[in-house]
């Protein structure tokens, strides 16, 4: 699942071995719901839902709220919002007391805390953004990022070390979210104050910095976007990164800095260089393939650029199948061939046979 997975924010983990001897002891059938989400299989977790529903197999509160999120959940990787918001909308304020354990002691002795999976609270962020409702969405969101700071400073002061790590790590995800809907109007200032802040107190993220970087780029602040890509260059030298990246990403990601402001150049064959290196490095970086064909592509060379494309998804189609890089390969070949249609055609029924039910096969605009 996305980020994180419709587990519930109970004082205590509910998947400890010593509780349940397996996930379905914790709610009905939940490991091939699991399961189907991992091979996003999201039709069949529709169907699967409403079938728990209707044979009444859903007994125990938090079943029903489970089963509610992986629904949802399903119903918005399928770009069906107005059906996930319905979900929703059937329940009641989410932090009321009948989505709480403690309401039912005689079920959950000795249990306290909310069966809300953290998931479900961030769909319920998003869906007004994907139906149009940006500001609605927006409040949803920083309402979300408190939520997710009270918990972190509750944990601190119980001194739940666990707790606190995945706590933050859901903050830095709700953080990001915003970024990315301020990033897509424009609200740049925003965007640098987030980033700042979480710099503060995680300097040596290179990622971060590099995210720093991109924002400067496209506010036209190049010589401050090659100060933070620099910093990052600094970091792996020095070894002073914060081991979130393994050597090879962070290498890749030093490459794809560097070409990044050589495509705010226009030196696309400099930029190809250091792409090649990423995929010398590791064939899987599509963030590399992808920008590596657009450079060859800008230096006319339709017929290489097609050719990175299509090894990418042959190779390694679980990585490449995705929805920016199909899009572009489509453009190429619409360039490339008169006789385009047919080719499109032939890749949306490859498509159709490998991808998983959330890729948006309109993307090959056949």
């Amino acid at each position: 699942m996305d980020s994180e997975s419709p587990r519930s924010e109970s004082q205590t983990d509910p998947l400890s071995t010593n509780q349940f001897a397996s996930l379905n002891d914790l709610c009905h059938d939940l490991s091939s719901l699991q399961d189907l989400a991992t091979r996003g299989a999201w039709r069949s977790i529709i169907d699967k839902v409403a079938r728990a529903r209707a044979l009444s197999l859903l007994h125990k509160p938090h079943d029903h709220i489970t089963y509610l999120a992986f629904n949802a959940l399903a119903f918005t990787k399928l770009r069906r919002f107005n059906e996930a918001s319905a979900e929703l909308d059937s329940m009641e304020d989410l932090d009321s007391s009948h989505y709480r354990y403690e309401t039912y002691p005689k079920i959950y002795p000795n249990r306290e805390g909310s069966m809300v999976p953290f998931c479900l609270r961030w769909i319920h962020a998003l869906i007004p953004i994907k139906l149009g409702h940006r500001q609605q969405g927006l409040d949803r969101l920083y309402k979300l990022l408190d939520f997710t700071r009270v918990k972190i400073h509750s944990k601190e002061a119980g001194n739940l070390t666990a707790s606190v790590s995945a706590w933050r790590k859901r903050e830095v995800f709700v953080i990001n979210c915003i970024i990315g809907d301020h990033l897509s109007h424009k609200e740049f200032g925003v965007c640098l104050s987030f980033i700042n802040d979480l710099l503060s107190r995680d300097s040596n993220n290179p990622v971060l910095v590099s995210q720093l970087g991109y924002v400067q780029l496209q506010i036209g602040d190049l010589e401050g976007a090659k100060a933070s890509f620099s910093s990052v260059e600094k970091l792996m030298e020095q070894g002073k990164s914060d081991g979130s990246l393994s050597e090879v990403e962070l290498r890749n990601l030093v490459n794809r800095n560097k070409a990044l402001v050589y495509l705010v150049g226009k030196d696309y064959v400099s930029a190809v260089r250091e792409y090649e290196e990423c995929i010398e490095r590791d064939d899987s970086d599509i963030v590399a393939i992808n920008n590596k064909a657009l450079c060859l592509m800008y230096l006319r060379d339709l017929s290489d650029s097609i050719k990175v494309l299509e090894n990418a998804l042959e190779r390694v189609p679980t990585i490449a199948l995705n929805e920016t890089l199909v899009v572009n390969l489509c453009s190429m070949y619409e360039l490339a061939y008169v006789n385009h249609s047919d080719i499109k055609r032939t890749l949306s029924n490859w498509i159709a046979r490998v991808a998983p039910d959330d890729f948006d096969a309109s993307c090959t605009r056949t």
